[in-house]
């Protein structure tokens, strides 16, 4: 008996090689609409769906494939000798080859403007179902979803005169995997189209690989970036890599903290923020972007050596002489002047990542999310500050307005601090931070520590609560002028007192920033 293949594709990318080549090895070419019109144009004699299945194409091709002749041809079992003998009853054919992949939804919900009808319109209902039977039933179906396939498939027919086991195995599993790829963007897609924020009661993602990494936060852990699909501009996903070695797994989970925290401070005034270990080790605004990361790199020299650096300005020649002078993992920046870049690109380590809208904020719809050993957890994104109509200031001396302008400042950056933490600021420039301790104490000794004399005269952000009064009047000592911390202790009033007795101006603002 004549074999037989459908053809059928959205990517006619080495369709027609692909099908003149079946046809040189005896199979019959089976094929619909556009693809059977693309390959009679190229010389193939193209059998058409409705003279398999006695039926026209209608409803605007919405109705091609969706009949028993061709279902029942892909799905029959040949080692069933029922299956067989009903087949043969029915008048079907089998049919050994099938080469489709699906409308693009994908492509056209990414284009600018796209409204829903023109996205429901490019959903598939005939090429799922049929790649979906075909794999089902594998052991007698070849089904290819991938151009890049094509030839894999070919040079088996002509080696052994079939598609091997393992490799039609192969290829069922790739049907299902860009399936359930397939219904989780259109469910996504018309979730957000609806414009339903809640927490689904069944969650699918979709992402793709972006890039095979080394390996991930050790030497024996593989890993891989995967990126959403349509990831928003503003996110590291979107970031073009001008110069340096691929991205590591930290690279890419500290460049994401470093960009969180920048984006806080928007595009009003120069910014320049140090992470180190996803915690950020030097943060300052400057008149110039210069002087923003030399203030940001003297908050801790020691610290912001092999970090990473995000500026919200493109760097000019004079910031890019400034950060050659030490070594740095990762500089990422809206853009990079000429000059820059030839200052920059003769370090060889060093890693620069381009993102022009990297002080956008990000969308409060996003989800936060975090793989736990047989679980995930998902919230949000933390995209709120502070409730400024919540402020309230708690101990009798009054921040002064100079006072209440930088309580703002250290709180954006204590925000973004590992929990505990505890950052101290003075005219814009982190002086000392305290990140990821067990106890708050802790945290706010590291951060006194790490400021050494600069710490007189600072302010303080802690991310939640003091629990005890040991913290004000640690920082009573130091010199420490006003406070930032969300209040909410049954024993603030201890807290309370103790500014009080230390002349120290404390703010509650209702909101904790926890950032485990």
């Amino acid at each position: 008996m004549k074999k037989r293949a459908l053809i059928s594709v959205s990517d006619k990318t080495g369709v027609a090689d692909f099908a003149k080549a079946l046809e040189e090895l005896g199979y019959e070419v089976v094929s619909t609409g556009g693809t059977a019109r693309a390959l009679a144009d190229a010389g193939v004699n193209v059998t058409g769906i409705s003279d398999i299945t006695g039926f026209p194409e209608c409803l605007d091709g919405r109705v091609k494939t969706l009949h028993p002749k061709v279902h029942a041809g892909i799905l029959a079992i040949r080692g069933n000798a029922e299956h067989m003998r009903q087949l043969e009853e029915l008048g079907v054919t089998p049919i050994d080859i099938v080469a489709i992949n699906l409308y693009p939804f994908k492509e056209t919900i990414l284009k600018p403007g796209v409204t829903l009808e023109e996205a429901i319109e490019n959903i598939d209902i005939g090429g799922p179902s049929m790649i979906r039977g075909a794999a089902k039933n594998w052991q007698d179906v070849a089904v290819v979803i991938d151009p890049a396939d094509y030839a894999v498939v070919l040079e088996e027919l002509r080696q052994i005169g079939e598609v091997s086991r393992p490799t039609k195995f192969r290829l069922a599993a790739k049907v299902f995997e860009h399936t359930a790829q397939y219904d989780a963007l259109i469910a996504d897609y018309l979730r957000k189209a609806r414009g339903d924020a809640s927490l689904p009661d069944a969650l699918t993602l979709t992402f793709e690989k972006r890039q095979e990494m080394r390996y991930g936060e050790n030497p024996h852990q593989p890993a891989a970036f995967y990126t959403e699909i349509g990831a928003p501009s503003n996110t590291l996903a979107a970031a073009r890599q001008l110069h340096g070695k691929e991205l590591s797994y930290n690279n890419i989970n500290d460049a994401n903290g470093a960009l969180d925290l920048l984006k806080e401070f928007g595009e009003a005034v120069p910014t320049a923020v140090a992470v180190k270990h996803a915690n950020p080790c030097g943060v300052a605004i400057g008149r110039t972007l210069l002087e923003a990361y030399q203030r940001a790199y003297a908050a801790d020299p020691v610290s912001i050596y092999g970090g990473i650096v995000a500026l919200n300005r493109v760097v000019d020649g004079a910031t890019a002489a400034e950060l050659a002078k030490i070594f740095l993992e990762i500089l990422i920046a809206p853009g990079f002047a000429p000059e820059a870049l030839e200052i920059l690109e003769k370090k060889k380590n060093i890693r620069l990542l381009e993102l022009p809208d990297l002080a956008k904020p990000n969308d409060p719809k996003t989800l936060d999310m975090r793989k736990v050993v047989g679980g995930l957890l998902v919230q949000k994104l933390d995209t709120f500050l502070l409730d400024e109509s919540a402020l309230k200031c708690v101990t009798k001396r009054q921040p002064t307005p100079e006072e209440l302008d930088e309580l703002h400042f250290v709180w954006k950056v204590v925000k973004h601090t590992k929990s505990n933490g505890i950052a101290l600021s003075k005219s814009h420039q982190t002086v000392g931070i305290g990140p990821g301790q067990t106890n708050r104490i802790t945290a706010l000794e590291l951060a006194i520590k790490y400021g050494g004399d600069k710490v007189n005269g600072s302010v303080m952000g802690s991310d939640a609560y003091f629990p005890f009064s040991d913290c004000v009047e640690a920082a009573q000592k130091a010199g420490i002028t006003a406070i930032i911390q969300p209040g909410g202790s049954i024993r603030d009033e201890d807290s309370i007192k103790a500014a009080d007795a230390a002349g120290i101006a404390m703010v509650f603002t209702g909101y904790r920033h926890f950032k485990h």
